[in-house]
This record gives structure tokens, C-alpha cells and sequence, in this order.
């Protein structure tokens, strides 16, 4: 056999070698890789540390420790605005307005907070077409101090209502509004720390909430009616009364079905004040000496003098009518009179 069929007859073994090889690989497919421990990440070398928005925060938000936190950060890319680690302290942040939106995972920009005392802090801290109205409040009105700034609150209205019958006048409170966001007690939007970080609980005689301008009214009326306490409200009762303002149709549904939108529906709703479906409490709900209903008016035409066993006289007594009586209507005013007597 000569060179030239041998080396030809050698190649042709390789060939079937290799095809064989891979008709094999394909039949049996790749093989399982085997599981084992993922190598820990190493720490970016080129990353510094700068404070961002953990949730998006829209303008007006009032900065809470849930609302921003330390991540790693593009060196070339930390610009001289941001708030870096260890040059920042987040807890001096508490109470600071977003001025500008900021989405989530975006680092906050000094220029984009305004800080309690700045001036038009308050008109930041403003939602688009909100007032801000000043409520005079006790210690024991005010949830003994425990009210702070981006807290929500109920507002509730207690009154004596008197009438013009016996007894005494109807002792009566109700919740007239809800979920009132608080901006600022007495003169301060931000809260006190000692130097461990720790609140400072302090009492405070006013407290200045967020409303609607129909709202802002009605709070300027009940002042002037009867005593103004808070109630402060739990984070979980926004959805419960979400989903009940939703069935009943005071919040409309994007029909669409985009996620966005919805997002900022439920936003703006868990946001809003409320002042429908108002709650009541009266005296005879805590107490059975109290009234339960407004007294009834005695009958003008004969608020005389009665006269008493001994001769004397009843001041601003009603007297009543011996004898058969008949009730005389002219417009809204009602009086009785004894059958043959005089009106």
C-alpha cells in the first residue's frame, strides 16, 4: 500500500471518529450541571456610597427613615449634590420636603429638599390644590404629644348642644373629618432628637394639618363650635377605607387596566382627606345619667311664672294649662291654649 492511500485511509478514520463523537452528543444531550456553592460577590472597588429614594416619592413627601437608605454608587458618577456616606447623617434628614419628585433607587439631591425653617418649606410640603390650617389643641387633646409631622390623624368635634327643656344640655363628640396629614406642631415640621437618635416627646398647644379648601372651612367653623381633638389614625386603616371608597364608586378605576395609572390612583386616594359618613358618641353612649337626644323647647306663648305650694314663683317656669288645651299653628311657631282662653 503506498503513502497516498494510507494517509487518505487515516483521515477518513478521524473523520467517522469526530461524527460518531458528535451524533453521540447529540443524542444524549448536554449534561446536568452539578449544583454547588455560588461564589460570594465581591464588593464593587469602584462605588461610593450615596443616600437614594427607596420608594418613590413624590413632591411634598416629608422624609421618614423608611423613605431613604445608603446604596452603592458610581464613583464618576456621585456629583457633588448628593448626600454620601459618612458626610450625611439621614437622621438630620427626618422631616425634610421633597421638593422636586425623586423615583425610586435615585439618589437625593440637595437642592431637591427643602429643610424645616427654609423658606416656603410649608408651600412645598403642600399637595397641589391643599391648604394648610392651623388646629388649636390640648395635651390630652393632642395624643399626649405623640403626633409628629407626616403623621395622619382624624379630626374629631365635641360640643355641648343645649335645647330649652328639662335637664341638662346634650353632651355629644363626632369624628367629622379623616386622614388628615399632619405638617408641622406649633412652629416646628420636624422631630426632636436627643443625641442618641432617640423622639423627644413633646406637648404642643397647635397642630397645622393638610386640606382641601372645602375642608380648611369646615375646620374653621368647627373652632368656633365646640373643642377640636386628634385621633391618629393606624397605617393599615388607608386600604380598609380604600377599598370601601372604591365600591362605592368615590374613586374611579382607570377602565384600562395600566398599572401605572392605578398606582398613582391609589396614591392619590390613600392620600386624600375625607369628611363623609361621620361617627357619633353621646352622653348616654358612656354614661346613663347623660341624654341621649337634644332637650325639648317648652311652648314660648307661656313661659310665665309658676306658682310654687308655698305662693312663690318658678323664674322662666312654663305654666301649664288646666283644662281641655288646643295646639294653635301659625307658620313655624306652635303655642297651646286652654279651650275659652285668649291667644
Amino acid at each position: 500500500m503506498d503513502a497516498r492511500k494510507l494517509i487518505l485511509l487515516v483521515g477518513a478514520l478521524i473523520v467517522a471518529a469526530v461524527t460518531a463523537f458528535m451524533a453521540r452528543s447529540l443524542l444524549l444531550g448536554t449534561p446536568t450541571p452539578v449544583a454547588g456553592a455560588a461564589p460570594t460577590a465581591a464588593s464593587p472597588q469602584n462605588t461610593t456610597e450615596v443616600l437614594v429614594a427607596k420608594r418613590a416619592l413624590p413632591v411634598g413627601t416629608i422624609l421618614d427613615a423608611t423613605s431613604m437608605e445608603f446604596r452603592p454608587w458610581p464613583k464618576e458618577l456621585v456629583e457633588g449634590a448628593y448626600y454620601v456616606k459618612g458626610e450625611a447623617d439621614p437622621a438630620k434628614l427626618q422631616g425634610v420636603v421633597v421638593r422636586f419628585a425623586v423615583s425610586a433607587g435615585q439618589p437625593l439631591t440637595q437642592g431637591g429638599l427643602v429643610k424645616p425653617g427654609d423658606r416656603g418649606f410649608l408651600a412645598a410640603a403642600l399637595g397641589p390644590g391643599m391648604r394648610a390650617v392651623t388646629v388649636p389643641v390640648s395635651a390630652q387633646s393632642a395624643v399626649a404629644g405623640f403626633v409628629f409631622p407626616g403623621d395622619r390623624v382624624d379630626l374629631v368635634l365635641t360640643q355641648s348642644v343645649s335645647g330649652g327643656g328639662d335637664g341638662p344640655p346634650l353632651k355629644a363628640s363626632e369624628t367629622i373629618l379623616r386622614n388628615l396629614r399632619v405638617l408641622a406642631t406649633d412652629q416646628r415640621t420636624d422631630k426632636n432628637t436627643d443625641d442618641k437618635g432617640n423622639t423627644i416627646v413633646n406637648t404642643y398647644s397647635t397642630v397645622t394639618v393638610e386640606a382641601t379648601p372645602k375642608i380648611a372651612e369646615k375646620i374653621a367653623v368647627a373652632q368656633t363650635v365646640g373643642s377640636l381633638s386628634l385621633s391618629l389614625r393606624s397605617i393599615a386603616d388607608n386600604q380598609g377605607e380604600l377599598e370601601e371608597a372604591i365600591a362605592s364608586g368615590e374613586v374611579d378605576v382607570p377602565a384600562n387596566g395600566d398599572a401605572k395609572a392605578e398606582k398613582a390612583m391609589l396614591a392619590r386616594a390613600s392620600a386624600r382627606p375625607s369628611e363623609g359618613a361621620p361617627t357619633f358618641a353621646t352622653g348616654a353612649d358612656v354614661s346613663r345619667f347623660q341624654r341621649r337626644t337634644v332637650p325639648g323647647k317648652p311652648a314660648e306663648d307661656h313661659a310665665a311664672t309658676q306658682q310654687a305650694p308655698n305662693g312663690q314663683s318658678y323664674p322662666g317656669a312654663v305654666a301649664v294649662p288646666q283644662g281641655p288645651t288646643v295646639r294653635i299653628v301659625r307658620g313655624s311657631d306652635a303655642s297651646v291654649v286652654a279651650v275659652g282662653g285668649k291667644n
